[in-house]
């Protein structure tokens, strides 16, 4: 339940306006989309089922005529063999097993292209002159002249590109040939020309491809071979002027002798550095450590004779002392041993030094003998490597010459062979049975394209559908409630109409009849009467204690119903006994008027009311035949209706009218199309929105759910008018209203119910 200050009047000033509330950001009613489930895709093709079965039929139809009227398509097929192309004419091989297979395989797929080339096309129609046969155009030779093709694309040749059909078998080496025609026998006949001609083609062009080859052989090989006599007499002339066949047993010599002075060199240096050791002891005074010196008797014979005498000469000193003349006589025979030791020592180190000085000779001359050698050798070896050279540039010229020579003959032979690596495996036999049109098939392919296509266009269709069309669409958008379903009115030829429509029978609003607004009480026990108790027995339990008393009925956008929903309404609640208003507050379009056939004074009305020409009485007027049914219509229309709608008069008139009646139903003017609505929205208890079903856009119909709850008024529910109550996607989901409403339609109303007729109206559609 709303809070009773919800119901309740703003105290306003007099010269103040309406002030507008922005809408919270979450709305109460906020929801979650719901999934789509597979019912709903189900009533969505039972709805557009007669637009599926028209495309369906369409397409089966269009098909089936254009299949039985197709003439018959022969195709005769032929297939042939590409082996692995032969080797070429050079003596140079890859026998890279890789690249030799993707070789294999562009060479299959080139001359699958080869069999589609223009040039194989025209030699074939022009062997068979195909611009002859009816097929062509049945026309005699004009596209090609009597050199070859003409300048001009001819036109046959689109024609039979068209109808030829070339592709490999996978995983094989064999080629399909197919082609196309309305005789089979013609068909067979090219596909084998075109075979032999491409078969052809191959073999002259490998023809002239070995010719070329064993010219450019011939003059290769004549070049080739002056320059093997060249290099063979340089190689002989060389050989003879370095006298090359003496070389090897020269070469051996000069070897044995290189290594002889080798290692006579290296004994000679050994000893050399031993004697340059002995030399430099010597020097240095350490002869009698030599081995020579310790080997030499008279050296040694010299040490111990001056031995004894130090030994003499110490006892002789002890004995004696120094002056003694036999101690005087020790020492000059020392010095005489002195002396023939120094002389003893210095015949050995000359004898050291002339040894080391010949050993360092001897080396020398091995040096010498040595490096003259090794430049002997150096230069024999150098004469071998030119040499070499020379021989092995003759006999690689022979070699190449040789493989020239070899490959020559084998183009030679070649050309002279008329073989090829393309083999026909099955020749092309004349079909018995057409190729197309394949009936069977196009039939099944129209069948299964219709279907898809029709559901496709449902779908579609249905996508582009952004009206309001069930309950469900109400709850899922706003999450308001449905307070009634109001079913359209069906036509007099039987198909149905909207509710706010009128019942096109002139005769009958010639003489007055009630109009479609107050169907509530001429058919009371028709499914619409029904709907709108229905949405009275919903507005009066909205709130049990205290239902709402000052109803504004509103749309989103015109032609949608809300005078009539407001009409009806009031006329239900005039029928429970309690006095009723039904006020016309759309001073852009009156309607109520009309609908219940007033007649009233132009003067007199809600906008004279509000300017202060009239009073409260005299702006209502009291129903001629419905009990507790008053009537304030707008009166004449004013310039700003706005302004007058939010003047302190109009909340006085709301106040008074509580005091003076149950229930007060406004009819307002839409939403979208003027603020009316919003200003009085503000003054009743609740505000009740219609909706017009399969009309009114889902964006019109949030929109003004959000400009009403901008200002916080109370939305009391939705009204779904206009509903077609046979519709898929209605009767799947609401079964219970047809059953609900299957009673009584159309039964008219006792005699005596008469209307008295409105003057200076004519007949207008309600809104």
């Amino acid at each position: 339940m709303e809070d009773a200050s919800r119901f309740a009047l703003r105290d306003r000033k007099p010269v103040e306006s309406l002030a507008v509330i922005p809408a919270p950001s979450l709305l109460p009613w906020d929801q979650m989309p719901r999934e789509p489930h597979l019912l709903d895709y189900l009533i969505i093709l039972r709805k557009h089922q007669w637009l599926i079965l028209t495309f369906f039929l369409t397409v089966v139809t269009v098909v089936t005529i254009a299949t039985f009227k197709m003439k018959p398509v022969y195709e005769a097929a032929a297939r042939v063999e590409v082996d692995r192309e032969s080797q070429t004419a050079s003596p140079f091989q890859d026998s890279n097993s890789y690249d030799e297979y993707v070789d294999t395989e562009d060479y299959i797929e080139t001359q699958t292209k080869v069999l589609q080339s223009e040039t194989l096309a025209l030699q074939t129609i022009k062997s068979m002159d195909l611009e002859s046969y009816p097929e062509f155009g049945g026309r005699s030779r004009t596209a090609f002249q009597s050199g070859g093709a003409a300048d001009r694309r001819p036109a046959v040749l689109g024609a039979f590109l068209g109808r030829l059909s070339v592709k490999r078998v996978p995983n094989s080496r064999l080629i399909e040939v197919r082609f196309s025609a309305q005789d089979p026998q013609l068909a067979a006949r090219v596909v084998n020309a075109h075979v032999q001609n491409y078969i052809e083609q191959n073999f002259r062009s490998k023809y002239d491809a070995t010719t070329q080859a064993s010219d450019w052989l011939s003059s290769e090989l004549e070049e080739l071979r002056i320059k093997v006599e060249k290099s063979e007499n340089a190689r002989l002339a060389y050989e003879r002027a370095n006298q090359i066949w003496q070389i090897d047993e020269k070469q051996d010599i000069s070897t044995q002798k290189l290594a002889d002075l080798s290692k006579s060199l290296t004994a000679a240096e050994a000893d050399l550095a031993d004697r340059e050791a002995l030399y430099r002891m010597a020097q240095a005074g350490e002869v009698d450590s030599l081995p020579v010196a310790r080997d030499n008797p008279v050296i040694q014979d010299l040490l111990k004779h001056k031995s004894d005498l130090d030994e003499q000469y110490a006892e002789a000193v002890n004995q004696f002392g120094p002056n003694y003349p036999k101690v005087q006589r020790i020492v000059e025979q020392k010095k005489e041993v002195d002396q023939d030791l120094a002389k003893a020592r210095q015949v050995v180190a000359d004898g050291i030094r002339e040894d080391y000085n010949t050993a360092r000779s001897h080396v020398e001359i091995l040096q010498e003998a040595l490096d003259k050698q090794k430049t002997e050798a150096n230069d024999t070896a150098e004469k071998l490597v030119q040499y070499s050279i020379l021989q092995h540039d003759a006999e690689t010229n022979k070699q190449l010459y040789d493989g020239l020579q070899q490959k020559l003959k084998e183009a030679t032979i070649n050309a002279g062979l008329r073989s090829s690596n393309i083999r026909v495996v099955d020749p092309a036999l004349v079909p018995t049975t057409p190729s197309a049109p394949q009936k069977t098939r196009n039939i099944l392919l129209s069948l299964v394209v219709g279907l898809i296509g029709g559901i496709g266009l449902a779908l579609f269709r249905e996508y582009l559908d952004n009206t309001v069309k069930s309950p469900g669409d109400i709850e899922t958008l706003t999450g308001l409630p449905s307070l009634a379903v109001v079913p359209s009115l069906p036509g007099a030829n039987g198909h149905s109409g909207r509710l706010s429509r009128l019942v096109r029978d002139p005769a009958a609003q010639t003489v007055g009849e009630p109009r479609v607004e107050l169907l509530s009480y001429v058919q009371p026990k028709s499914q619409i009467s029904e709907a709108f108790r229905a949405l009275r027995t919903s507005l009066l339990l909205s709130q049990a204690d205290h239902p709402p008393q000052v109803i504004l009925v509103t749309s989103a956008l015109p032609r949608e119903g809300k005078t009539t929903t407001a009409v009806n309404l009031a006329v239900t609640l005039a029928q429970l006994g309690d006095r009723t208003l039904l006020m016309d507050s759309d001073m852009r379009k009156p309607g109520i008027r009309r609908a219940l056939n007033l007649s009233v004074e132009k003067e007199s009305g809600l906008s004279a009311y509000l300017a202060g020409v009239c009073s409260l009485e005299e702006a209502t007027s009291t129903h001629p035949v419905i009990s507790n049914l008053a009537a304030m219509t707008t009166g004449p229309v004013p310039p700003s209706p706005a302004d007058l709608l939010s003047s302190h008069r109009m909340r006085e008139a709301i106040l008074e009218l509580r005091r003076r009646y149950k229930f007060v139903v406004i009819d307002s003017p839409p939403i979208m199309a003027a603020t009316d609505a919003v200003i009085l929205s503000a003054l009743t208890d609740g505000v009740l929105l219609v909706v017009r079903s399969g009309e009114t856009p889902k964006e019109a119909f949030t929109r003004a759910r959000d400009l009403l709850a901008a200002v916080k008024c109370r939305l009391l529910g939705v009204v779904l008018n206009a509903v077609d109550s046979s519709a898929p996607d209605y009767y799947y989901s609401y079964r219970y209203y047809p059953y609900a409403y299957g009673y009584g339609y159309g039964e008219e109303t006792g005699k005596g119910s008469r209307f008295p007729t409105g003057g200076g109206e004519g007949p207008k559609t309600s809104t």
